[in-house]
């Protein structure tokens, strides 16, 4: 598909931050108010998955990348059933949609789910701001909204809520049970607890022989020890992992039933706690897909797909032994921007998590292994509870 843009001039909006500073441009998307964190992503492609990726709830998105949607949208690539994201920010939108997959415009798209946006400002200024005063609450307005005063936008965007201590699973989760099934050879079930997760994981999962159980995040302990699953799965999501405590609790019972454990990003902040680690808030957070990210058992340096404004505090080297009982825990993998811890590996139970997101659909690939690790984990652990207590006994 190669269609031009009918560029019709746009009204005008404006960007404001909590702390007082504006950005002057044009209307992008639909018109309105709209109000969140303000937080940049850092890839130069993938702006549909990030779109669709229900991790950036209560997120205003600015992209670094100048130029953006000329690649257009299409149904594939969605990570979800829509745009999840509060309000976006580009330099320039493209005139021109120029891909053979694309079915729609972005800014079409944007529209559709009633997006409010703003383009033609200095994104690279914004982000800048950003890194030296950390993430902080953000408005766009434009069409009507734009007869409030400046003082008067300003009262709104600080009135709005923060994302610290902000639960928003519930916002993003599926509310029914659904089942994807296993593809190729079965490996065995496993229970998802949608925190915000991307469909792009579900995919991998099936692949891998597992019957996956999507359930909605009010489900309880017992409602996952009934369906007696060979392994938990706790998703990405958005929100603060201190406001998710009941999501806590229940990993710790399913930890203690022995159940397999593999957790991203929201999973992997659940964990530490679950483990008995705090968690904290991040400056500016990690947002793009070219994030590097060293394995140490191997040495190995990954480049990754981030979208995370929490981290796990936990120590670098050493093994720690884990407060609730869980027996010792090492830190796997690591930033190497700025140390943030990047996974947790549980060495006397089955379980593992990884704070990025190996799933990303938009690349880069790097982390992918981690889904086989899992499928292995528990084809180990099958296989142990499959053998007698008394196998090799000659007497």
């Amino acid at each position: 598909m190669t269609t031009t843009s009918q560029f019709r001039p746009q009204p005008p909006a404006v960007l404001v931050l909590e702390d007082g500073t504006r950005f002057a441009g044009d209307a992008y998307g639909a018109t309105g108010t709209t109000l969140g964190e303000v937080v940049f992503a850092t890839g130069m492609t993938g702006y549909q998955e990030t779109l669709t990726d229900p991790s950036y709830a209560g997120q205003i998105v600015i992209m670094t990348a100048p130029h953006i949607g000329n690649t257009g949208a299409n149904t594939p690539d969605k990570e979800s059933s829509k745009i999840w994201v509060s309000g976006f920010v580009v330099r320039d939108p493209s005139r021109v949609v120029s891909n053979f997959r694309a079915e729609t415009s972005l800014d079409d798209e944007l529209e559709v789910d009633k997006i409010v946006g703003i383009s033609g400002i200095d994104t690279r200024a914004v982000t800048r701001r950003i890194r030296s005063g950390g993430a902080m609450r953000a408005g766009i307005f434009s069409g009507d909204d734009l007869t409030l005063s400046d003082s008067e936008q300003l009262e709104v965007v600080r009135a709005s809520a923060q994302m610290t201590g902000l639960s928003l699973s519930a916002e993003v989760s599926t509310r029914e049970k659904y089942i994807l099934p296993a593809e190729g050879v079965r490996v065995g079930t496993v229970a998802v607890l949608d925190l915000g997760v991307k469909t792009s994981t579900l995919r991998y999962l099936s692949a891998r022989g597992f019957d996956v159980h999507v359930l909605p995040e009010d489900v309880s302990s017992d409602d996952i020890l009934e369906l007696a699953p060979n392994a938990l799965f706790y998703s990405n999501g958005p929100g603060d992992p201190g406001a998710s405590e009941r999501h806590v609790e229940i990993l710790r019972d399913a930890l203690r039933a022995g159940i397999p454990y593999f957790g991203i990003c929201f999973g992997n902040q659940l964990l530490g706690r679950a483990l008995g680690f705090g968690t904290y808030k991040l400056p500016f957070g990690h947002r793009g897909i070219n994030q590097p990210v060293l394995d140490t058992s191997t040495g190995r340096v990954e480049i990754t797909a981030h979208n995370h404004g929490f981290a796990v505090d936990a120590p670098l080297e050493g093994i720690s032994e884990s407060s609730e009982g869980f027996g010792r825990v090492e830190v796997s993998h690591y930033d190497l921007n700025d140390n943030v811890v990047e996974g947790l590996n549980c060495l006397d139970i089955p379980a593992f998590s990884v704070q990025y997101h190996p799933e990303s659909a938009a690349g880069p690939h790097d982390a992918m292994y981690l889904f086989d690790r899992f499928r292995d984990m528990v084809i180990a652990r099958n296989n142990q509870s499959a053998t007698p207590n008394n196998a090799g006994d000659d007497n």
